[in-house]
C-alpha cells in the first residue's frame, strides 16, 4: 500500500484540512471528528484504496485495518489537526445531541485503551505466573512488573484528564493539575480522616482508579477557563486564568462533582448488574450476536465508559468483554470455512489474514473484508457468537482487563480466586470458533454472488482479456457545450484525479452511452453511470456536481449493471431544473478512471450533439 497516496486521498475525501476539528485512530480505524459531514464524500472514501469500509455516526470512521498506524502517521505528515475549530463554529452543521455525545465518549476514552489494556494483561500474566508457582508475590521482580502495572490504572483519574481536555481543547496541563489534586497524598489523607469545607462535609472517597469525577471536573474546568479568559485583563491572562481555575475548581469537584462522578459510576456498573442478574447468561448470548452490527456502526464504543468502570471500581466485568471474545473468535472461525469454501483467490487471501486477525482479537478485517459483504458468513458469525456466549454467559466468565479480547489476550481471564475462570473462557474461545466455522462451511458458497453479477464479471473478464479494439472514439454522452475537464468546477475531476475527460454543459436532461460497452455499474443514487468500453477503457459519466446529495430525486437510469449497450444507446434522463433548482451545478462529466493505459485526447470549446467525437482513447 501507498500510504502517503491513501493518506492523500482520505484528507481530500474528508474534505480537507479544515474540515477536521479532530483526529486519532484505533486499532484499525482512522476517526474524524468533521467540522461538517456534509463535506465528506463517503462513496469517494470506500473506493480509496486501502480503505475497507467508512461509518459516518457521531465521527467519520474510515476502517483501514493493521496498516492504520502508517496512515496516521502519514496524514499527520501532511496536514495539522486538532486545531480550534470545532463542529459547533460557524460554517459547521448542527449536530444531534447523541452524535456529540458519543464523539465525545470515543475521544476520552479510546486513547486510554493501549495503556489500560497492556497494564491489564501485565497484571493477568503476573497472576498466572503466581498460579503456576512460577514466580513469589513477595518477590522483587513481581512487586516491580505490579506496580508498574497498577500506575496505569492508579494514575486513571490523570489520563482522562488529559484526554478529556484534549477533546475540549482546553489546556491540559492545567487540568491535570486540577485532578491531581484530588489524589496528592496530603488531599487524601484529609478526605479520609473526615473535612469540611465552607461548611460543607467532603465526602471520604478514594479518587484513585476513578474514570468520571474527573471527567465532571474537566468539563467543568471547560467553563470556568473560558470565562475567565473572557473577564481576565490580557497582560495577566498566563497566570490569572490557571489561579482562577484552581480556585473554583478543586473545591467545587470536593464537595459536587467528585460525588457525583462517583455514583454515576458505581450506577452504570449497577445497572449492567442488575441486567446480567435478571437476565444471566442470556445476556452475554444476545450481546455477542448483535456485537457485529454495534461494531459497523461504532455504537460498540459506548459501551467502553461501563467496561473501563467495572473493571477500575470491581476489579472485574462479565458482560461485554466475555461477549466480546465469543463475537471475536466467531469472526475468526467464519473467514476460515469461507477460505475453504469459496473459489475465489482473492477473497481465500482475504478471508485467512482477516480471520487471523480476527482470532488475535482485531475484527474489523474479518467484519468490513468479508463478514458484511457476505450474509451467509453473517449468519455463520451471529450463530457461533450466540453459542459461545451462552458458553461464557452459563460458566460466568470473568474478564480482568479492558481490552479486545483474543489468542494473545487470554491473559485477561485469570483469576487468582477461580482457576477455572480461564479454562471456561477458553471453552468458549473454542465453541465460538468451531461453531461459527461450521455454520459457515454449511451456509456459505461462493453463489452468494447473484447470476446478474455472476454474467457482468464474465462479460468484464472477456472485454479485459480480448481487447480486440485498440482505438475507440468516444462520443457525447449529451447535448450540449463543451468543456475542457480542466474548467470543471471541481477539484476532483479538473486535477485529473479520477482520470482524463471532458466536461459538457447540458442542453436537456438525456444522457446516452458514449461507446459500445457493459454497463458496470448505476450508483445507488443514480447520478452516475460506469461503463467498460470494448478496448478495456472504463469510463465514468457523472452528471452534475456533488449531485449525490440529491439521494436520487431528478435521475431515472434507463439501464442496469451488466447490461450491454451501443453507443448513442440512452442510459439516463435527468430533470436538469431540478438539479439547478436544488442549487446543483448540472455539468455532465465523462473520464476515463484507467486513463494510464491509454492515450487520450480530447475536444473542447464547441457545442456537441449525440454521436459527435468528443475523445479519442488508444490503449497503450
Amino acid at each position: 500500500m501507498d500510504y502517503r497516496k491513501t493518506a492523500e486521498d482520505i484528507l481530500r475525501y474528508v474534505g480537507g484540512e479544515s474540515n477536521v476539528s479532530h483526529l486519532e485512530h484505533c486499532s484499525t480505524r482512522l476517526r474524524f471528528t468533521l467540522v461538517d459531514s456534509k463535506k465528506a464524500d463517503i462513496e469517494a472514501l470506500k473506493a480509496v484504496k486501502g480503505v475497507m469500509g467508512v461509518i459516518m455516526t457521531a465521527q467519520c470512521q474510515v476502517v483501514i485495518g493493521n496498516d492504520v498506524i502508517e496512515v496516521f502517521n502519514e496524514l499527520n505528515k501532511i496536514a495539522t489537526f486538532n486545531g480550534d475549530q470545532t463542529p459547533a463554529m460557524s460554517g459547521g452543521e448542527k449536530r444531534k445531541p447523541g452524535a456529540v455525545i458519543l464523539d465525545f465518549i470515543v475521544g476520552v476514552f479510546q486513547p486510554l485503551i493501549p495503556a489500560i489494556a497492556g497494564a491489564g494483561i501485565l497484571k493477568a500474566l503476573l497472576s498466572l505466573f503466581v498460579l503456576f508457582h512460577w514466580m513469589e508475590e513477595s518477590s522483587v521482580v513481581y512487586k516491580t512488573l505490579f506496580y508498574a502495572a497498577d500506575a496505569a490504572l492508579y494514575f486513571l483519574p490523570l489520563m482522562v484528564a488529559i484526554t478529556t481536555a484534549a477533546k475540549l481543547k482546553i489546556n491540559k496541563l492545567v487540568a491535570l493539575s486540577a485532578v491531581g489534586a484530588l489524589i496528592l497524598p496530603g488531599m487524601t489523607t484529609m478526605i479520609s480522616e473526615g473535612a469540611t469545607l465552607f461548611g460543607m462535609n467532603i465526602k471520604a472517597i478514594q479518587y484513585t482508579y476513578q474514570v468520571f469525577p474527573a471527567i465532571l471536573s474537566v468539563l467543568f474546568l471547560a467553563a470556568v477557563e473560558k470565562l475567565a479568559t473572557k473577564i481576565s485583563p490580557k497582560p495577566i491572562r498566563v497566570f490569572f486564568v490557571p489561579l482562577l481555575c484552581f480556585v473554583i475548581v478543586v473545591p467545587v469537584t470536593l464537595l459536587l462533582l467528585g460525588p457525583l462522578g462517583f455514583t454515576i459510576g458505581e450506577g452504570l456498573t449497577d445497572i449492567i448488574l442488575t441486567l446480567y442478574k435478571h437476565l444471566g447468561w442470556i445476556a452475554v448470548a444476545i450481546l455477542a450476536a448483535i456485537l457485529p452490527f454495534m461494531i459497523a456502526t461504532g455504537m460498540h464504543k459506548a459501551l467502553v465508559p461501563y467496561a473501563v468502570s467495572s473493571i477500575t471500581n470491581s476489579g472485574e466485568e462479565l458482560l461485554y468483554m466475555p461477549a466480546s471474545l465469543a463475537h471475536n473468535i466467531s469472526e475468526g472461525g467464519a473467514c476460515f470455512a469461507v477460505a475453504i469454501r469459496t473459489k475465489d483467490a482473492e477473497l481465500r487471501s482475504a478471508a485467512i489474514s482477516a480471520g487471523i486477525s480476527a482470532i488475535f482479537g482485531i475484527t474489523e478485517p474479518a467484519l468490513y473484508g468479508v463478514t458484511l459483504q457476505k450474509k451467509r458468513v453473517l449468519s455463520g458469525v451471529v450463530i457461533g457468537s450466540f453459542v459461545g456466549g451462552l458458553v461464557v454467559g452459563l460458566a460466568a466468565v470473568k474478564a480482568f482487563v479492558a481490552m479486545g479480547p483474543g489468542l494473545a489476550g487470554m491473559a485477561m481471564f485469570v483469576d487468582k480466586e477461580n482457576a477455572m475462570n480461564i479454562v471456561w473462557a477458553g471453552v468458549g474461545f473454542g465453541v465460538s470458533v468451531a461453531v461459527s466455522f461450521i455454520a459457515t462451511l454449511i451456509l456459505y458458497r461462493d453463489e452468494d454472488v447473484s447470476p446478474q453479477e455472476e454474467v457482468q464479471t464474465l462479460q468484464k473478464a472477456n472485454i479485459s482479456a480480448a481487447k480486440t479494439v485498440n482505438i475507440i472514439d468516444l462520443t457525447a454522452p449529451v447535448n450540449g457545450t463543451l468543456i475542457p475537464v480542466e474548467e470543471v468546477n471541481d477539484e476532483v475531476f479538473s486535477a485529473g484525479i479520477l482520470g482524463k475527460g471532458v466536461g459538457i454543459i447540458p442542453a436537456d436532461g438525456k444522457i446516452f452511452a458514449p461507446a459500445d460497452g457493459i454497463i458496470d455499474s448505476v450508483f445507488e443514487t443514480n447520478h452516475a453511470i460506469t461503463l467498460m468500453a470494448e478496448n478495456g477503457g472504463e469510463i465514468l459519466i457523472h452528471v452534475g456536481l456533488d449531485t449525490v446529495n440529491l439521494k436520487g430525486k431528478g435521475f431515472k437510469p434507463a439501464v442496469k449493471a451488466g447490461d450491454r449497450v451501443k453507443a448513442g444507446e440512452l442510459i439516463m434522463e435527468v430533470n436538469l431544473e431540478q438539479i439547478r433548482s436544488a442549487g446543483f451545478d448540472p455539468t455532465v462529466i465523462m473520464v476515463v478512471t484507467n486513463s494510464d493505459e491509454f492515450n487520450i485526447s480530447a475536444e473542447s470549446g464547441k457545442t456537441v450533439r449525440k454521436g459527435d467525437k468528443v475523445m479519442k482513447m488508444e490503449a497503450v
